[in-house]
């Protein structure tokens, strides 16, 4: 595991607020959500978020425009892939990272632009981009490989963290749907990678064993959805027929402070930046 300070300079405070808000969004390549109008530099400048973190953002720091890579009022942590064109996550955040680490210890994956962590306050946040899969090919074993090695870094991570008096909160497209509420067509899907009875397990694991809470879901217990992604196919955005993958997972000290979450889907096809929305949560500080 890498560390470091964040990559912006001047000095870490904390505003005084009652609350704060998080945003996750996969953007399907930063440099393509930040040309669209409207896009995601359109989004950004208007959200409330103290705290946003992308996934599959494809780009390196020399790639992006000054306006995306250095935003005024954001200070930006970028990782990127090894890999040109793959993967890569980053947070941006209103307040300067006391601390940043990139990858999560297991060697395949520490250079993949799949897991960037960052301190803030009493608060550590993460932006997670767990590889998607095909049945039957090498992208689901590697799916897999990052399956099995992440689940005992959160154990571990969650120890870590509230030992200290913080608590994690790791935002990302985790690439599984959960449970058949989190998945408009499951009948059809129950064989396609996302919603594998193993993934769905694994998810599980997460959620019992390791201890940590799904907060979208721990607000809306009894609903559908709500849906974050949607295939550009079809007329699925149209008729709502997607899949709850992008979610906000968090030690149970944090999720209980939150307030309220929603996903942040566009109001027609032709205003979409991403074939994801963002889902955005807003915590109580104390």
């Amino acid at each position: 595991m890498s560390a470091g300070r964040g990559e912006c300079g001047g000095g870490y405070s904390v505003p005084v607020k009652n609350g704060f808000e998080v945003s996750t969004v996969n953007v399907n390549g930063l440099r393509a959500a930040a040309r669209k109008d409207p896009g995601f530099l359109g989004w950004l400048s208007a959200t409330g978020a103290d705290v946003v973190c992308l996934q599959e953002t494809r780009a390196e720091r020399d790639q992006l425009a000054a306006e995306v890579v250095a935003p005024p009022g954001w200070h930006v942590v970028l990782a990127p892939a090894a890999a040109k064109g793959r993967a890569g996550v980053a947070v941006y955040s209103r307040v300067e990272p006391e601390g940043t680490r990139v990858g999560f210890g297991a060697a395949e994956f520490e250079d993949s632009g799949r897991y960037v962590e960052v301190d803030l306050g009493p608060v550590t946040v993460a932006s997670l981009y767990l590889p998607s899969g095909d049945v039957g090919t090498p992208r689901q074993e590697e799916k897999e490989r990052f399956m099995e090695a992440f689940l005992p870094y959160l154990v571990k991570r969650r120890e870590e963290v509230e030992s200290r008096g913080r608590e994690l909160l790791v935002c990302g497209d985790w690439n599984i749907a959960h449970r058949e509420a989190d998945l408009r067509n499951w009948r059809a899907n129950r064989r396609s990678s996302g919603f594998l009875p193993h993934e769905r397990a694994w998810m599980s694991r997460v959620f019992d064993e390791a201890g940590y809470v799904d907060v979208m879901r721990s607000l809306m217990p009894d609903r559908e959805g709500p849906y974050s992604w949607w295939t550009y196919r079809g007329r699925a955005f149209d008729n709502d027929a997607g899949w709850r993958i992008d979610y906000q997972v968090a030690t149970p000290g944090l999720a209980a402070r939150a307030e309220w979450a929603r996903v942040e889907r566009a109001a027609e096809h032709a205003q979409r930046w991403s074939d994801h929305a963002p889902v955005t949560v807003r915590y109580r500080t104390r």
